[in-house]
């Protein structure tokens, strides 16, 4: 038998026009674009407004106010007071921003749309403790009674809840009579027709902080109080022993 020639391939070398290598490149071209692109974004930073302290309802923003910070936050920023723009003129809070919090662009808002106005109620010092800006407090009056000579206080009833303290002033600063500090409380026209009635006619006024209790914003309800447990179904008492098992 004779032998079988095979005849022998050449490899030739990879040409620009060959659709395998195109493919190869252009993956590679696009792994390396979009690795770029997760790199910039997850390093880019947006400089936004943060709350250098607490700050309440009703308070109009100033440079010494905030803090610049650089946030992670992407297409989330644009709800929050940019800091590559000057402040917004003629702007107040709406509701409380607390130290450290991002300030949003939802809680600025024209003075003429706040519904709430600041009164100045006395309180013997010391003054309670955690009180602060935008704390809430419930504000309880006791009446001035004047009897046979003789002057007493009826029992307290309590005539504001969950009212937001906009300023404080210590005992012996600014208004505050010596061992008497002042504080400022937000309130709607109900509640301050009756904390007014109760200063005019000299009723003793105390506030109470409320802890852990989300500050009502205008238009909302304040929060209701809870109510009473329901007494639990009293336990089976253990049987008498019979008078045979006594023997």
């Amino acid at each position: 038998m004779g032998e079988v020639r095979v005849p022998a391939v050449r490899l030739r070398p990879p040409s620009w026009r060959d659709g395998r290598l195109i493919v190869g490149v252009v993956l590679v071209l696009l792994s390396i674009v979009i690795g770029a692109r997760i790199v910039s974004a997850a390093g880019h930073t947006e400089p936004l407004y943060s709350a250098a302290a607490d700050l309440p309802s009703g308070h109009q923003l100033r440079v010494g106010d905030l803090h610049v910070v650089a946030a992670h936050l992407a297409a989330g920023a644009s709800g929050y007071l940019s800091a590559r723009s000057p402040l917004p003129a003629g702007t107040v809070l709406m509701r409380p921003v607390g130290a450290g919090e991002l300030v949003p662009t939802a809680a600025l808002g024209p003075a003429a749309a706040l519904v709430r106005r600041p009164v100045s109620v006395p309180v013997p010092a010391p003054l309670p403790a955690g009180l602060r800006a935008g704390a809430g407090v419930d504000l309880w009056s006791s009446a001035k009674e004047n009897r046979a000579g003789t002057t007493s206080y009826a029992s307290p009833v309590r005539i504001a809840r969950a009212a937001e303290v906009y300023a404080i002033a210590a005992p012996g600063t600014g208004l505050a009579a010596s061992g008497t500090g002042a504080v400022q409380v937000l309130l709607d026209e109900g509640e301050l027709r009756a904390v007014l009635d109760a200063l005019a006619n000299e009723a003793k006024i105390a506030l109470v902080p409320v802890p852990s209790l989300p500050l009502p914003h205008p238009g909302e309800d304040p929060a209701r109080e809870p109510s009473a447990p329901e007494p639990s179904a009293p336990e089976p008492s253990a049987p008498e022993p019979s008078a045979g098992a006594a023997r």
